[in-house]
């Protein structure tokens, strides 16, 4: 990281203990501001858990956490929401029957204070359309606005997911596999919808298709038994002696 670039993310010394097993061992992340920052590693290499503990969802058991040089340690998930942090899940969880419109509207609305006033939700519902139709064109689904999601193919409806943190318009988005279960035309155009709306925004991705990984990352962090192992450039680290011997012993165990 070079002087003067600004650091979205940050954490020190961060580490998580179930039990005493340590998932998450120390940690040190520097996420640059506005790049595409990506965590990779073997199963069981402490992804998941250091993702949950950037967005609050695990509270760590020493260390601290910073977004913009304010600290979120241990603070709910929707407290490091509201300091402009966003995340998508690696399981889709969506409103069958509800359409895609109706989903976005719902986002919108529930990041205001008129969330509460359901008995105003109509109304105010109408209000967000102009912003509605905007976000789901971002993700290519406005044609398909009003159709059921339950209709949707299975990469439309991860397309809708990211329409939803983009609702909240964070500067900070943190994407848990969002190729997961995808054929490879529709990981080829998550990819290009992924750097559209990467673009102004710092993001924080686990994916274990590393064509993923080198068609967007910036950065990437590969862990090991909750450490950081190697870091630096796509090809840096894919080349690194540490990072093969990891990956090909996890192959030879599987």
């Amino acid at each position: 990281m070079t002087a003067g670039e600004r650091v979205a993310v940050r954490t020190r010394a961060l580490t998580k203990e179930f039990r005493g097993f340590r998932a998450v061992d120390s940690v040190d992340l520097a996420v640059r501001e506005g790049s595409v920052h990506a965590l990779v590693g073997p199963n069981g290499a402490g992804k998941t858990t250091l993702f949950n503990l950037l967005t609050g969802f695990v509270a760590p058991t020493s260390g601290t956490i910073t977004v913009f040089d304010q600290d979120v340690t241990g603070r709910p998930p929707e407290q490091v929401a509201r300091c402009g942090v966003a995340r998508s899940f690696q399981i889709t969880s969506l409103f069958e029957t509800l359409t895609s419109r109706e989903h976005v509207e719902l986002a919108l609305q529930g990041h205001t204070r008129d969330g509460f006033r359901f008995w105003r939700s109509e109304k105010l519902l109408g209000r967000n359309r102009a912003r509605v139709d905007d976000l789901l064109a971002q993700v290519g689904l406005l044609p398909l606005a009003d159709k059921p999601v339950g209709l949707l193919a299975y990469g439309q409806k991860r397309a809708l997911e990211l329409s939803l943190v983009l609702a909240v318009d964070p500067p900070v988005m943190l994407l848990d596999e969002p190729t997961a279960g995808m054929g490879i035309e529709d990981v080829d155009r998550t990819i290009e919808l992924v750097r559209r709306i990467a673009v102004g925004r710092t993001v924080v991705l686990v994916d274990h298709n590393m064509h993923v990984v080198g068609s967007l990352a910036d950065r990437v962090t590969v862990l090991q038994q909750g450490r950081i192992l190697a870091e630096g450039t796509y090809d840096e680290v894919r080349n690194d002696e540490r990072v093969i011997t990891a990956y090909l012993g996890e192959a030879e165990h599987a």
